[in-house]
């Protein structure tokens, strides 16, 4: 008879950063297969929408969607889904089609068949979803970047492989984006964007999904803090109203989107956040500490 193991943690170098994923209450041969099937979750997702990767979805669109309608994955066509809701329903501060400013900074690479244009507003309808999973973009110079979105779902993704495999509970983490599952809270510590080595709260978390960003640094326990770079389309300059954001939110997906509307409009965020039943932790340039009263009792403040 199989004998039961309390915890598996396991890591992996994936989208860019190292993907962790903790499982508990299964048998041992059950977790080994259901972090298997996580961890192949987040490559798809990676495979699917990398800008840098020439034969993911992304690239693709990128290449033809302005020429003619592309018929992509499920998994992309959700994502874009919920990209195109939240640039109408955050008037425009979450934008997709914001990757030439990226281009322009540095932060993303030059496609070599579509030479970077200058940044220009885009409207709501910028991209068409279609029927069949098809997606035209209005214009040849539309060009989309899901880095602002895609971990948080990849994370999603990786949770629903760990319950199809009958997992009770566990946590993935990728470099700051997050969900737990099962009936154990788990503690996450926050980090002070502006002084690594400093924790500024720690949250519970139970059957719900995190993620954070920061103007320096990431906040989530990290042996190489990382930068993040939010453009404000508006500016097309980088968000400088808050140092760093936690995001609270019943998917990943989400949170890692929402990170970036609060990034740039701070606390005026407030009603995007209650449309999608979500909470934020904000960090302002001289470190105070703004908490959507929603979420005080998850939240405890470091001395």
């Amino acid at each position: 008879m199989a004998i039961a193991s309390d915890s598996i943690r396991r890591a992996r170098p994936l989208l860019g950063t190292f993907v962790e994923i903790e499982v508990a209450g299964a048998r041992r041969s059950d977790m080994d297969g259901a972090i298997d099937a996580a961890f192949d979750a987040v490559a798809q997702v990676h495979r699917l929408m990398s800008f840098h990767e020439p034969d993911s979805d992304v690239s693709r669109l990128n290449r033809e969607a302005g020429i003619r309608p592309l018929r992509v994955h499920a998994w992309t066509f959700e994502v874009l889904q919920t990209a195109v809701e939240l640039h109408r329903r955050s008037g425009g501060l979450f934008d997709i089609t914001i990757a030439p400013a990226l281009q322009t900074m540095g932060l993303l690479p030059l496609l070599k068949d579509k030479p970077a244009s200058a940044p220009i507003a885009r409207s709501a309808d910028a991209i068409e979803l279609l029927p069949d999973q098809q997606v035209n973009f209005r214009s040849t110079d539309v060009t989309i970047d899901l880095g602002g979105i895609a971990k948080g779902f990849a994370v999603d993704r990786a949770v629903a492989a760990l319950r199809d495999f009958g997992i009770p509970g566990g946590m993935v983490n990728a470099g700051g984006d997050l969900r737990a599952f099962g009936a154990e809270p788990r503690a996450v510590h926050v980090r002070d964007p502006r002084d690594p080595g400093r924790l500024i709260c720690r949250i519970d978390v139970a059957d719900q999904a995190l993620a954070s960003t920061a103007r320096r640094v990431e906040l989530f326990d990290s042996s190489d803090p990382g930068c993040s770079a939010v453009i404000d389309p508006a500016t097309q300059r980088p968000a400088s109203l808050i140092d760093g954001v936690t995001v609270r939110a019943p998917s990943c997906m989400v949170a890692d989107a929402l990170t970036k509307v609060v990034m740039i409009s701070g606390t005026d965020a407030g009603q995007l956040l209650e449309c999608y039943q979500a909470g934020a932790l904000l960090i302002s340039a001289d470190g105070d500490v703004q908490i959507t009263s929603d979420w005080h009792q998850a939240v405890h403040l470091a001395a």
